[in-house]
């Protein structure tokens, strides 16, 4: 997810100070990856986790699948809502109007009476439990699921299936851990998860695949953790030949997200052009009015290698242009945001009229490169192998 989480980052920061290192060296093959994972008193079953599907909404439209549901209050009230046939659920006069049944409560939780039932909100399928509640003026509903269940729609949705398995259960345990650390993310909001790429993608059971479920079941229970707590465990689409140290992204030092050497290098190379009084319109619109263009300052692209402008990864650190009226440097970070650039691993050009980039990679450059792990994968490593090459110090844990 491919993904954009200072705010967790920051936040897993406090850990890292007093974290002790873990083991660095994963297993040399796909058979010893089980053997790998240390197991810590795990618990019988996969803990739940809350999504956000909807909020400030007037009514919502439940139908239970593939059997009955059950609908219960906070004070133990419970209806049944039958199977298939849909249900208009809205907020009047202080209480919840079931159809025609009126249900006076703070909280309403909808179950499918079927272990396998699943419930429908708007159309789509979702598994688990819905909690309903009005708040803000609106009706909150969030889906109750486990989270190996949440996973289902999550991973097909993260990676191509027909990909090699051992890439897909390496995408399954980043999706865990990822999913069990941000637990609370949206905790002011009622829930923990959101269903969007602030977060991981979730759109229910039409997303569902048998080799991300065959993933996701092979590796039940499996979690990254540093100094005993699940990571945030970051991935992007393309590193471009080495990933990136955590603080030169988002600016903060995370232990486990360190650069990381990928091959072959120059990988999923792309270029975009625009006119330099296109540039000169984007600064001045983020309050930089330069003047016209005259020059760009930017040390030559060498993958892996640092200079004072770029990481040690070598992507953008900060990229100056000098114009007429004055002088703009940002980092390689604003830079990609300003200009729609598929990564910071880049060079600049500028000639005549135009402003050339030439880059690698696609993604902020953090954790886990997909195209990496498929690679590493056809050649016959382990997920286990995968995770410890693009996460340092970080341990393999059994937690349920």
């Amino acid at each position: 997810m491919r993904r954009f989480l200072l705010a967790a980052l920051v936040s897993t920061l406090v850990l890292s100070a007093t974290a002790p290192a873990m083991a660095r060296h994963a297993p040399a093959s796909a058979k010893s990856a089980k053997a790998s994972v240390t197991a810590a008193q795990p618990a019988k079953q996969a803990p739940d986790l809350r999504v956000g599907l909807a909020s400030g909404r007037a009514s919502l439209t439940i139908t239970p699948a593939g059997g009955k549901a059950t609908v219960q209050t906070g004070s133990s009230k419970t209806i049944t809502l039958a199977a298939n046939t849909a249900a208009a659920i809205r907020w009047q006069d202080g209480a919840f109007l079931v159809g025609r049944e009126k249900l006076r409560s703070e909280v309403l939780v909808i179950r499918p009476a079927a272990k396998a039932g699943e419930l429908s909100l708007d159309g789509r399928r979702y598994r688990g439990a819905l909690e309903l509640r009005h708040k803000s003026g609106g009706l909150t509903a969030v889906n109750i699921v486990p989270v190996d269940d949440y996973l289902r729609s999550v991973v097909p949705e993260e990676m191509p299936v027909d990909w090699p398995a051992e890439a897909i259960k390496a995408q399954s345990v980043a999706a865990r851990s990822f999913a069990l650390a941000s637990r609370g993310r949206h905790a002011s909001e009622g829930y923990d998860l959101c269903t969007t790429t602030h977060c991981q993608l979730y759109t229910g059971t039409a997303a569902e695949k048998s080799a991300s479920n065959a993933a996701i079941k092979a590796t039940r229970g499996e979690v990254l953790t540093y100094g005993g707590k699940p990571i945030e465990a970051l991935f992007h689409t393309d590193s471009g030949g080495m990933t990136e140290n955590s603080e030169d992204v988002w600016g903060s030092h995370v232990p486990y997200l360190r650069a990381a050497k990928d091959t072959p290098a120059k990988t999923m190379p792309w270029t975009k052009t625009i006119s330099r009084a296109d540039l000169e319109r984007k600064l001045a619109a983020k309050g930089h009015d330069i003047g016209k263009v005259r020059s760009l300052a930017l040390s030559p692209l060498a993958i892996g290698r640092s200079a004072k402008d770029r990481t040690a990864s070598g992507r953008v650190k900060t990229m100056t242009v000098k114009g007429t009226k004055g002088t703009a440097t940002l980092s390689g970070t604003t830079w990609r945001s300003l200009l729609g650039l598929k990564s910071t691993l880049f060079d600049a050009k500028l000639a005549k009229d135009m402003v050339t980039f030439t880059g690698y990679g696609s993604g902020h450059g953090l954790g886990i490169s997909q195209w990496g792990a498929e690679r590493m994968a056809a050649k016959g490593k382990s997920y286990a192998d995968i995770l410890h090459h693009y996460y340092t110090g970080i341990t393999l844990q059994q937690l349920y």
